[in-house]
């Protein structure tokens, strides 16, 4: 199975296409694929991913109106997927759950191939200096050995990936780090550069908004067990907003 939504986030966005890939025992398989009416509007940035827009599925039917047909043909199925196990299951499971439809997905097996790949296929530093410099780290974890390996291994990247950029912005682009207002990503950059929360009740709302609204939410942060830098942060979005 493989889930295109409007979002990531599997408590608040929802399906706007479903397919499914049914192999039976003897071989055969059933392929259905579902648009799906989120009842919500899909992004900009999201259509650009998956190329679906609002105007695709305005007259597509809701989970709601479908519900019942997933549910036949995934009955008594296991489920599989690529990062099935943390997205589409989870995601999948909500709208059924949203909807009242009463079926419990826990009682299938699931198997991701993406746990499969990168089990068999490490993604630690000894693994990309075989792949990108056929040589084998020694004395891994050797701070020195480590950071050589790890410069070598940018320079072989930007000879085999010819359409990466050459400047230093370009590269970290393609990284996390600039997405996160602290470094531990609790708190995120939205796409017009202002702070949001990337947890808890309130994931995906802007810092200065929720403090505005539940003082008490800092004096909740500062109290708890979060990283010393994420508390910076968030006691100067703090003062920002006091002084306003």
């Amino acid at each position: 199975m493989d889930i295109e939504s409007t979002g990531l986030n599997i408590g608040t966005d929802r399906i706007v296409e479903l397919a499914l890939i049914k192999v039976n025992s003897d071989g055969d398989k059933i392929t259905k694929t579902y648009r799906v009416n989120p009842e919500m509007p899909i992004p900009p940035e999201v259509t650009k991913i998956h190329g679906i827009s609002d105007s695709d599925i305005a007259d597509s039917p809701t989970f709601k109106m479908i519900a019942g047909e997933v549910a036949a043909m995934i009955k008594g199925c296991d489920l599989g997927g690529y990062n099935s196990d943390k997205f589409d299951i989870p995601m999948l499971a909500e709208e059924f759950a949203r909807v009242g439809y009463d079926i419990d997905l826990k009682e299938n097996k699931f198997v991701d191939v993406q746990a499969i790949f990168f089990m068999k296929e490490p993604r630690n530093l000894a693994a990309a200096y075989k792949f990108y410099c056929n040589k084998d780290l020694t004395n891994a974890h050797s701070a020195l050995a480590d950071v050589e390996a790890t410069w070598e291994i940018l320079q072989a990247q930007l000879e085999k990936y010819t359409d990466l950029g050459r400047t230093v912005d370009s590269l970290s682009s393609i990284g996390q780090g600039n997405k996160f207002a602290d470094f531990a990503g609790r708190i995120v950059f939205n796409e017009a550069g202002e702070e949001v929360f990337n947890f808890g009740k309130f994931k995906g709302q802007k810092v200065l908004d929720v403090f505005a609204r539940e003082k008490s939410y800092y004096s909740w942060m500062m109290d708890g067990d979060f990283p010393a830098y994420t508390k910076k942060v968030i006691t100067r979005l703090y003062l920002k907003l006091r002084e306003k």
